[in-house]
């Protein structure tokens, strides 16, 4: 392997940062410098940087018919899309003050699907659009009992109109593949779920 250092956070210097927008989603214009590979400093450069706080995922899977509930809900951030904005999705947050990434998983499970899980298999954590983004994001399996999951959900003074959508596993696997699935967090659980089948499938029926 090449010789190159491993840098950190004492490898950067922030300069500035500005405050641009405060809103729905929050920007802020920081002015930097950093260490270079092959030594010595970058010059000082501007990134605009969309502050967000943590999000958390829940994959929400029923073992004992091998589904996945999931929820479909407008997103303006898709306004672009062929297909229409109206997104195939994980339940999802983000956390608030004093939360934890597991409470919003509990929370936002009940608020969009009208579902209650308790225990949570971590899936991973990443960050959400590195290039641009502070988000990142928890991402969580739990159990839940499909029979039961049915209706039109969210909370209404925040705009949400999410309607819950269950589908066979292998059908949410051929949603990836074909692209009517197609937002980073729901591929990268539907895949880790079909990487981690079997032990999942011991873990929650084993409760």
């Amino acid at each position: 392997m090449d010789n190159y250092p491993d840098y950190g956070i004492k490898d950067v210097e922030i300069l500035d940062t500005q405050v641009c927008h405060e809103g729905f989603l929050a920007i802020d214009r920081v002015v930097l410098r950093h260490r270079l590979y092959d030594g010595g400093w970058s010059s000082a450069f501007a990134r605009e940087v969309m502050r967000r706080r943590p999000g958390v995922g829940v994959l929400l899977y029923d073992p004992e018919r091998d589904k996945v509930l999931m929820v479909e809900q407008f997103r303006a951030g898709c306004l672009d899309n062929e297909a229409g904005p109206w997104m195939l999705e994980l339940v999802a947050g983000i956390v608030e003050d004093r939360e934890s990434p597991a409470d919003v998983a509990v929370r936002e499970a009940k608020e969009e699907a009208d579902s209650t899980i308790d225990r949570l298999i971590p899936v991973c954590e990443y960050y959400n659009s590195p290039g641009g983004s502070s988000e990142r994001i928890s991402l969580y399996c739990a159990r839940v009992d499909t029979r039961r999951a049915r209706g039109i959900h969210g909370l209404r003074h925040e705009h949400e109109d999410i309607r819950t959508v269950v589908l066979d596993r292998l059908q949410a696997e051929e949603a990836v593949r074909n692209g009517r699935i197609n937002n980073a967090m729901s591929i990268i659980a539907i895949q880790w779920l079909r990487l981690n089948l079997e032990e999942v499938k011991r873990t929650l029926l084993s409760e």
